[in-house]
């Protein structure tokens, strides 16, 4: 069973193997079948691939990961959290991008811990399990 879900960030840095120990935790993780990403997630690092034509080895490396990856579809139930969060921060001018507050609703109607290195943006969302796996 799922108990976190990783944002596009994180993704990236271990799609970059930047960390050893973010490595590890991810291995883990999959092992327990305890971690997954959203299918917003995977749009985004598809997108990158997308501007990036001739990035030959990131595409592998993106693709690789994302075979492996568990990718959970975008329910209903997010989609009304999304409504709720992104009016109140309309209301209040406290913005954050779409693609991260929709992510943070995937991980509020399932509720899952989010792993991520955007402690500025996501630490500002109510009610949001954040963990953070990246020195």
């Amino acid at each position: 069973m799922q108990r976190y879900l990783l944002d596009t960030d994180i993704c990236s840095y271990a799609i970059k193997r930047k960390q050893p120990e973010l490595l590890s935790k991810i291995r883990a993780g999959l092992l327990s079948e305890e971690i997954a990403i959203s299918a917003i997630t995977r749009g985004e690092l598809l997108y990158g691939l997308e501007i990036l034509p001739k990035a030959a080895s990131l595409k592998l490396a993106v693709l690789a990961f994302l075979d492996y990856m568990p990718c959970m579809e975008w329910p209903v139930s997010a989609a009304d959290h999304y409504a709720k969060l992104r009016g109140a921060q309309k209301m209040t001018g406290n913005h954050v991008g779409y693609m991260d507050t929709m992510i943070a609703c995937h991980a509020l109607a399932e509720n899952l811990i989010l792993v991520t290195n955007n402690e500025r943006d996501f630490a500002r969302m109510p009610g949001l399990k954040i963990e953070y796996w990246a020195a």
